[in-house]
Parts: C-alpha cells; structure tokens; sequence
C-alpha cells in the first residue's frame, strides 16, 4: 500500500514536467519550425497585372525558403499536404462588414484542416495590402517591402514563441528606433482628426507630410533613407470596418509601426492624433513642447 502510495505521488509530481513537454511539443513556433526547408507555393490569382507584380517581386526578393508557382485549382489539390507552405492573396471580412474590404498577402501552412477552407489553416502571417474593392495602386510600390516584412516575422516566427504569437503589432515596439530618422508621411495617410495645430506642434524637417506621389518617391527612390507611412482600409470604409496603419524604413523595409483601429464616425480612416504623439514622443523636440 506505502508503495502504491509513493508511485502515485511520484507520477503526480511527473505529470507538470509530461504536461509542459506536450506543450512545448504543440506551441506554434514547433510546427511551423520547418517553414524554411519546405516549399512555399506562391498563388496566383489569375490577375495578369497583379500576377506579374507577384512574379517580378518573388523571384527578386524572396530567399528564406524554397518556393514554386502554382495556380489557384494546383492550390486546391494540394492544400491539405503537411509538406508546403501557401502564400496567397486573401480577403478579409470582418463582422460589421456587408462584403470583404481588404486585400491580405496570407502564409499559411498545409494541412488537413484546410479541408475546412484557408480559415482553418495554419495562419503564419497575414498582412493587410490593398483595398479589396479598388486597390489605389500604392500596393505594388510597396510590394517589395510587403514580402520582406512577410519573410521576417515568419522566420522570427520559427525562432520565437512570442513573435508567433502576438502578431505583426509585436513591430510597434521598434518605433523608438526611428527617433533619429526622417519620417514622411502621406497627406492621405492622415486622419482628418490630425488638426493643423497638431501638425505645427509634431510636424518639422523630420517629420514631414507630403503627398502621395512624392510620398511614395521615398519608396522607388531609397537612396536617403526615411520611414515612410502607409494605410490599409476599405475604398468605402464605414463604421465596423478597420483600418490599418504601418511605418517602413525604405531601404531596410524593417516595419516600425503596425496599428488597427475600428473606423467610426470619430475616428475615421489614417493616423489618428495619438498615433501622432506617440511617434513624437520619442523625439525630443516635440516631446519637450507637448
């Protein structure tokens, strides 16, 4: 009887050390740990204009794996195989919204759940772009920086748990690096709420606002370095839909900021005011005139 008792408390005290090995097992930067030895299928659409923008920036950019194209009916039969990992163009529908409103770069990884649809894969990342109705055309001048972004946090993904986990948004945390560095921002990128006073109290020779093309220009043009803004939402973007906000170095294509906010009446579409002075904030100049 003593002995069954001691056999007892010892598997008791096993179980944790069992329980945190399945764990360890399980965690999201196990299973997509094989990510840069397996073949990333690439999916066209089928859009001869997007596909070839796809095309151009794959074979140019992208190095952390092997990969393949494949067409959306190739994507289908072969969804459900453990042996490749899919980047495809999605849309997402949130649940105030009549239809889809934004276009998506997704990576996801096979398996058999993807017999339930792309919803049930393995997501790795996925990065707003476009609008899904009317893409403005700024998605292909930043195309570049979309893969290398997607390329990072994926591998970061298979090194830590914590990048797996807490998303994109996890890159807000670098934007004390850009204290030092010029920031442009897109007039279009801002929101209304931005109020002139804001802007001459924020806004300087290093925090410039400018419009879209020259904006832009920062991005075909990388040979002075600067943070350039950039903003995902709905062409008709109403109350329930999201919008997104990102800052990226144009040289390095490191992402400094990545933010969503739901779009209301209040807030509306681009960089909000708080935005705005948390960017500052790690400025001295405009930290001291707050």
């Amino acid at each position: 009887m003593e002995m069954k008792r001691v056999l007892i408390l010892i598997a008791a005290a096993l179980m944790p050390i069992f329980a945190s090995a399945q764990a360890q097992i399980n965690t999201k930067k196990v299973q997509i740990g094989d990510f840069t030895e397996k073949t990333t299928k690439v999916v066209l659409t089928g859009n001869m204009f997007y596909d070839g923008t796809l095309r151009d920036e794959i074979v140019a950019r992208w190095n952390v794996s092997p990969y393949e194209f494949c067409t959306l009916q190739e994507f289908e039969q072969l969804k459900s195989s453990e042996e490749y990992y899919f980047l495809l163009s999605t849309k997402g529908q949130f649940k105030k919204e009549d239809e889809p409103g934004l276009m998506f770069l997704t990576l996801v990884k096979g398996g058999k759940k993807a017999e339930g649809g792309i919803d049930d894969m393995l997501e790795i990342v996925s990065l707003p772009i476009a609008s899904a109705e009317d893409p403005s055309g700024r998605e292909t001048v930043f195309f570049a920086a979309f893969l290398n972004i997607i390329q990072a946090y994926a591998v970061e993904s298979t090194e830590k748990d914590i990048s797996a986990y807490t998303g994109l948004t996890n890159y807000s945390l670098n934007l004390s690096k850009t204290k030092d560095m010029t920031i442009v921002f897109a007039e279009n990128d801002l929101s209304p709420k931005v109020t002139d006073k804001e802007k001459q109290l924020y806004f300087d020779e290093e925090i410039i606002v400018t419009d879209e093309d020259s904006a832009d220009d920062h991005m075909i043009d990388n040979s002075d370095r600067a943070v350039v803004s950039y903003v995902v939402a709905p062409t008709e973007a109403s109350t329930g839909s999201y919008c997104y906000k990102m800052l990226i170095d144009n040289q390095s294509h490191m992402l400094y900021y990545f933010k969503k906010h739901r779009i209301t009446k209040n807030t509306g579409v681009g960089f909000l005011p708080e935005d705005i002075r948390k960017l500052a904030s790690f400025r001295t100049k405009q930290a001291s005139a707050r």
